[in-house]
């Protein structure tokens, strides 16, 4: 009880840090479930929305804002889908991987050009940014929005793949590329519908993190990005389910280790236990085995 009490605000910061790597995580494992790679400019897209926000507030309304934002990081996300990877849909498979690390770079240079490297400061939100007191802990509402609103939108997207007819063809594209597209599936369509539904969580997980860490550079991308990418990994990418929990846990360990003084290693840590479940379960907690068939 006494460590539940002491560590109550690092349990709560965990647990939405971790909804907001969640967010991001499903971005990089539906993008693997379908095309079987990793969308390396994903954590650029989260970054190019935190800007968008910044500079949209400065001409327009908030709430007008945070719309337009979602909808210009859902066409980036359209865009970089059309642009880096469309032309190489039946490349080698490596190439398709240098073109999405060059698009990383190419975002995060453009977002160098626009703020001159500075440091720009996040727009404070309304209510979701005030200090709100759990059980003696002194927190943002954000911190306790962020699980339920990233519950909720795993849930409505698990029905939408489980109960829409393009989610059926998603599933049809991660099952058997070839098959689904001789069956009349429009493959260009289904990518492009699971880059939109990536980017848009991206945007939701972009304004609540930036709500917490108000800081926007051009590389801020990067840790959250790899952090969400080893979340899906750690939960066995390609698995909804998998990265959303994989993303609770490195959240929730990341703030215990800073709460108990370790802050310089909570980065490590995170990459430490991936390396420990790779070694013993190396297609994630619930990654599906795969048999190559000869």
């Amino acid at each position: 009880m006494n460590f539940l009490q002491g560590n109550l605000p690092y349990i709560l910061a965990g647990v939405s840090t971790g909804g907001q790597y969640a967010l991001i995580a499903i971005g990089y494992t539906m993008v693997y479930g379908i095309l079987r790679l990793i969308n390396f400019a994903h954590g650029d897209v989260f970054m190019a929305s935190g800007l968008i926000m910044i500079y949209s507030y400065t001409v327009m309304p908030l709430w007008v804002s945070i719309a337009l934002t979602i909808i210009l990081t859902v066409l980036l996300g359209f865009a970089v889908e059309r642009f880096a990877y469309k032309p190489l849909r039946s490349a080698p498979r490596m190439s398709i991987m240098i073109s999405a690390i060059g698009m990383s770079y190419l975002l995060q240079n453009f977002a160098l050009y626009v703020t001159g490297g500075l440091l720009k400061k996040y727009p404070t939100i309304p209510w979701i940014s005030d200090s709100v007191s759990i059980c003696g802990a002194i927190t943002k509402r954000v911190t306790l929005i962020t699980p339920v609103l990233t519950l909720i939108l795993v849930f409505a997207l698990v029905l939408l793949i489980k109960k829409t007819k393009i989610g059926m063809a998603m599933r049809a594209v991660s099952k058997d590329f070839e098959t689904a597209q001789l069956m009349g599936i429009k493959i260009d369509s289904v990518i492009s519908s699971t880059f939109i539904i990536g980017s848009f969580l991206a945007a939701i997980g972009s304004i609540l993190f930036f709500s917490n860490y108000p800081g926007v550079t051009p590389t801020v991308g990067g840790m959250p990005g790899l952090k969400a990418f080893v979340a899906a990994v750690f939960g066995g990418i390609g698995s909804i389910p998998g990265a959303v929990i994989g993303a609770f846990i490195i959240g929730i360990c990341e703030n215990l280790i800073k709460g108990i003084g370790w802050t310089t290693f909570s980065d490590a840590f995170t990459f430490f236990l991936l390396i420990i479940v790779l070694m013993f379960m190396p297609t994630g907690l619930f990654g599906e085995k795969q048999t190559d068939k000869v």
